[in-house]
């Protein structure tokens, strides 16, 4: 996972709820990129942005993600692995996600508890109604406004990461650990159409932006 920049920015705030927006994928699809484009759509319309990611937006949520990230192979379980997932989200919720969408203002986080479902239901096999549990518990009724989902072939982002200086506990996976984690994305956006939006990420950026835009103007452009 690479460096996001977490900040908060712009002028005017909305009356109006907040918004939120997801960018998931798995390594190397450009989340970090895009999620970057995202905000500056909506700061160049006049919206105060939040840009955070998970784990992490937080203090403790970054310690956690320190802890997952740098911890090898088998010195995490796959069980802990997803409970400090869920405990980073919880501190994320409760200091910044939910404080900034009931100001109105627009969250533009680097994943969120798809990829939970993803990672560690699709990647590690574990029991997706346990997921949604712990979801629904920490989470409530809250779920993204939209959520981009930029796929592309496992051996894509296979390429596109293997010359990275240092790779955390996830870049150091094998490919078919991608392929079972794309496979439960492309599974989540067939059961919400109308929430998930799949974007081909193994074209030239230019095009997955244009995508990108296209998708933003079509669902808030009238509403804001």
């Amino acid at each position: 996972m690479r460096q996001l920049r977490v900040e908060q920015t712009g002028s005017i705030s909305h009356k109006k709820p907040g918004r939120f927006i997801t960018i998931e994928g798995i390594e190397g699809v450009g989340k970090t990129t895009n999620v970057n484009l995202v905000a500056d759509y909506f700061r160049d319309r006049g919206a105060t942005v939040v840009v955070t990611r998970e784990p992490g937006g937080t203090e403790i949520g970054e310690r956690i993600r320190d802890l997952i990230l740098m911890t090898p192979g088998q010195g995490l379980s796959d069980l802990g692995e997803l409970l400090l997932m869920f405990a980073a989200r919880a501190e994320h919720l409760a200091a910044l996600i939910r404080p900034a969408l009931e100001r109105g203002e627009t969250v533009v986080c680097d994943r969120f508890s798809d990829a939970t479902f993803a990672y560690q239901g699709g990647g590690r096999g574990l029991d997706m109604q346990v997921i949604a549990a712990l979801r629904d518990i920490v989470q409530g009724s809250l779920r993204p406004d939209l959520t981009l989902l930029l796929d592309a072939p496992a051996e894509v982002s296979a390429r596109r990461i293997v010359g990275r200086d240092w790779q955390d506990r996830f870049e150091q996976e094998r490919a078919e650990f991608f392929v079972r984690v794309r496979q439960a994305y492309l599974r989540l956006a067939h059961q919400e159409p109308g929430r998930v939006k799949v974007i081909d990420a193994s074209q030239p950026l230019q095009q997955v932006q244009g995508q990108i835009r296209a998708v933003l103007s079509e669902k808030f452009e009238l509403a804001l």
